[in-house]
């Protein structure tokens, strides 16, 4: 289940007895919508004591889980691009660490795929849930770098290296 924040806002333009009576079966002390004797005022849902909330939502085929619903593992091999090298590059603070671009524009002038350096940089990094998310994509693992790496040498542990060729063979 995802936890979203969120305040949600109604306006009803008209005020004609449909619309009114939709406004009177909403009206609550708890979604915070006041009614008036000439007219009615929304001003919004949640709840009326000033407290926060999260709503609940459930994603996915039958609510359970993301990857259904489209939101985690959706994307294709294609779907990755130079941008997303760069992002996931600043995101697991490796320009710091190296204190350039240069190790990320020479795997990018080596005219391997994106996804599969995204799959090298995640394996080095020991990101498990972007390497599951980068193979079932379509990364593939026995790409080489300009050290001649693949995705298992490069793996931060063993653990890591194990569950790429345990991804591998459980696939295939």
């Amino acid at each position: 289940m995802a936890s979203i924040p969120c305040t949600i806002g109604l306006s009803f333009p008209s005020t004609n007895n449909t619309s009114y009576s939709v406004l009177l079966k909403l009206c609550s002390g708890f979604l915070g919508i006041r009614k008036k004797k000439l007219g009615y005022c929304c001003s919004r849902i949640g709840p009326s004591n000033g407290s926060r909330t999260k709503c609940w939502f459930k994603f996915g085929k039958n609510g359970v889980d993301a990857e259904g619903a489209g939101i985690y593992g959706s994307q294709s091999r294609n779907d990755f691009d130079r941008d997303d090298v760069e992002q996931y590059f600043n995101y697991m603070g490796m320009l710091a660490v190296e204190g350039t671009y240069d190790k990320m524009n020479s795997l990018l002038s080596q005219n391997i795929h994106p996804v599969d350096i995204l799959l090298l940089m995640a394996s080095s990094e020991g990101d498990l849930p972007k390497i599951e998310e980068l193979l079932r994509a379509g990364a593939k693992y026995d790409i080489k770098d300009a050290d001649g790496k693949t995705a298992v040498d490069r793996a931060a542990n063993k653990e890591i290296g194990e569950f790429i060729l345990g991804f591998v063979v459980q696939k295939a």
